[in-house]
């Protein structure tokens, strides 16, 4: 048995409690970790409460909200256990896994799969699961997946040269945080992040040329112009940042609605101003790429807080909340002390 954040209906931050499961076993393609950390990312929030949120308040396109809801399950969820980003250690392997071995530090990202609220996950060797980088603790490395495989894939929908001019609206998020690390560290842009005052500071560690307070500034009104502009939730519009564009400038969504898809296609054919929607994957060899870039200094994994497994609910209700300033990140107990020792903010 094993110690595991268990939901059986959707709802509020509540619905989350720690329950007794059974410790799955690795089938032959698979390795059991033993999980360290993991993230509090958006797409935990959204699925913990997903039977509330309609088909307008969905962040993509309606057509894909039906599916959505049917594979999480529509009275209830289908996967009791959250978490889609952990690192930790290696614990078992079966016996056609050639990649790891027990012992191996390693993280990943379980997309839909979710289950990393819990002491041990089972998860197979050819899915999105890499060695974890040497340089960083666990709790800092659980906070990288999400958001950089992500942004990582939208940035390949666009060519982004040495010296160009980039604002990431919603810099202070999982996705806009480690897109303007790698605007900035990996192509050399000059990045101006956008976030609310409490989180300033944090877009300024990851190295932002700039800073906007969007509750003090529009940006699209200080008369700035960028080569490329990327709204991570979808929170401004085409119309109202084109003037902020320079010719041949590009907007880019990470989510949209449908009438970003129809901007997308019109502006394929006319005008010199691009909307590219973007919807990508991710691998194995996409994270080990970002391992790569960890490992020398381009992407970082700042901590705000941590919780232990059991404050689960907790975690959730300060970052819906908007306390945090940076990732929030919950904690395997039986792991703290390890992790409290290589932590900046045990």
């Amino acid at each position: 048995m094993m110690k595991a954040i268990v939901y059986t209906e959707y709802g509020a931050p509540d619905v989350l409690h720690l329950q007794e499961v059974v410790k799955p076993t690795p089938k032959e393609n698979e390795i059991l970790v033993r999980v360290a950390a993991t993230a509090v990312n958006y797409g935990d929030l959204l699925v913990r409460n997903f039977s509330h949120i309609s088909a307008a308040e969905f962040n993509m396109p309606a057509p894909l909200w039906l599916p959505a809801r049917f594979s999480l399950g529509w009275r209830k969820p289908k996967n009791p256990i959250l978490g889609s980003e952990f690192s930790g250690e290696v614990t078992a392997v079966g016996r056609q896994v050639t990649r790891f071995k027990p012992g191996d530090l390693v993280f990943g990202y379980r997309g839909m799969n979710l289950g990393a609220n819990a002491e041990y996950l089972c998860v197979p060797e050819t899915s999105t699961v890499t060695h974890k980088p040497a340089n960083l603790s666990h709790a800092e490395t659980a906070v990288i997946p999400y958001g950089a495989l992500i942004a990582l894939n939208i940035l390949k929908k666009v060519d982004i040269q040495p010296g160009q001019k980039v604002l990431v609206n919603g810099a202070s998020g999982a996705i806009g945080s480690a897109a303007l690390q790698l605007a900035k560290a990996h192509y050399g842009a000059h990045v101006t992040g956008v976030c609310g005052t409490p989180r300033l500071a944090f877009v300024q560690a990851l190295g932002a040329d700039a800073v906007i307070d969007y509750t003090k500034e529009d940006f699209t009104q200080n008369g700035e112009t960028y080569d490329l502009i990327l709204d991570v939730l979808g929170k401004s519009s085409f119309a109202r940042c084109k003037g902020s564009l320079k010719p041949g400038g590009v907007y880019l969504l990470a989510s949209f609605k449908m009438k970003a898809v129809w901007q997308m296609l019109w502006t394929s054919v006319a005008g010199d101003k691009k909307v590219i929607c973007a919807l990508v994957g991710d691998s194995a060899d996409d994270l080990a790429v970002i391992k790569e870039m960890v490992e020398a200094g381009k992407i970082k994994g700042l901590v705000d807080r941590c919780f232990p497994l059991e404050q689960a609910a907790e975690a959730h209700r300060y970052v819906e909340a908007g306390h945090k300033r940076g990732n929030v990140v919950i904690i395997n107990p039986s792991c703290y002390l390890n992790i409290a020792m290589s932590m900046r903010n045990p």
